[in-house]
């Protein structure tokens, strides 16, 4: 549990310098579509920085709290252009209750039908569409990144948003500097474009981390009380693949530890996660490990039963209960 100050800053220092040269490859470049090129590179940099953040939101840095929350407000706000504030109590309320109707806001979305009880209450277009949604959710990863934005700026609408005007401030500044900065370089046109790809890049690698950590995993209903342990392991699923994966999942493909010890700094997850798997094993607990492929293959699959489901008149609500 003890801290990693020097992971860390090598993680932000990188970062930092990865943006310098994004930055200078920009200006170089000049008005031209090669620049949607760094556009991507930002999408990828600027995703390291949430993860940050997210460390930061969990104490994982520093040992003073106000630290923390410091950090991950300017790694959150100044370099990825969220709401810390929105993104804690989103966030949150998902470690608290994992995958359970109700109470984690991760399984309630308007697009995607998560669970079948959402793919039931669907109509028309909608409904038929989710019937085949696992084929979709590739394709809407590329949208996740606007949306991420979107939600953020829409809480901060609310007058009782914690923080509200220093996350005003930051976003203001991120937005102002980087919007400014392309206009000085280029067109209109190919700043709009930059932005577009940036987005679409953001989306897939921010979506494309947390989404193999808990869909397709065990739905808790409303209201049920399950222990601690439980609650946090059946729910989850870890992905192996070695040193590229913790890069793009920013520690969060070790999804079970995490959820354990959420404050545990990213790097010591790897130590822990034999004496978690062993533990589970021994008392008959289920400890769910994929490939990422696996687990994006997992992942279509779940969601299109959903769907498929939810269009089947003949199913008996009472045998799926008896069954579950």
């Amino acid at each position: 549990m003890g801290r990693r100050r020097g992971y860390y800053a090598v993680r932000a220092t990188a970062a930092l310098l990865a943006s310098a040269a994004v930055v200078t490859g920009v200006v170089l470049v000049g008005d031209s579509w090669w620049q949607l090129g760094l556009a991507a590179a930002v999408g990828v940099i600027v995703t390291q920085f949430a993860f940050l953040g997210h460390d930061g939101a969990h104490r994982q840095i520093f040992d003073s709290p106000r630290r923390n929350d410091w950090a991950a407000r300017l790694f959150a706000g100044l370099f990825a252009g969220m709401s810390y504030g929105w993104w804690m109590r989103k966030h949150s309320k998902h470690h608290g209750a994992p995958n359970q109707l109700g109470k984690d806001t991760d399984i309630e979305s308007t697009v995607i039908a998560f669970h079948e009880q959402e793919a039931r209450a669907r109509r028309g277009l909608r409904a038929r569409l989710t019937r085949h949604q696992g084929w979709l959710f590739l394709p809407l990863l590329l949208l996740a990144g606007a949306n991420l934005h979107v939600d953020s700026a829409k809480a901060l609408l609310s007058r009782d948003a914690k923080g509200r005007w220093t996350d005003v401030a930051l976003l203001t500044a991120h937005w102002g500097l980087y919007l400014t900065g392309l206009l000085l370089v280029m067109s209109p046109l190919t700043a709009a474009a930059f932005v577009a790809v940036h987005l679409a890049v953001l989306g897939v690698c921010m979506a494309g981390a947390f989404a193999p950590n808990h869909v397709g995993m065990p739905i808790i209903a409303r209201g049920a009380r399950t222990d601690f342990l439980s609650r946090q392991v059946l729910t989850s699923r870890n992905v192996t693949g070695g040193v590229w994966v913790d890069f793009a999942m920013g520690g969060l493909n070790r999804q079970v530890e995490h959820h354990l010890f959420p404050s545990m700094p990213r790097p010591n997850l790897r130590r822990v996660q034999p004496l978690v798997r062993a533990f589970c094993v021994e008392r008959g607990i289920v400890y769910t490990e994929q490939t990422l492929v696996g687990s994006y293959r997992s992942i279509i699959t779940h969601l299109n039963e959903v769907g498929l489901k939810a269009g089947d008149p003949f199913t008996c609500a009472s045998a799926a209960q008896l069954r579950a």
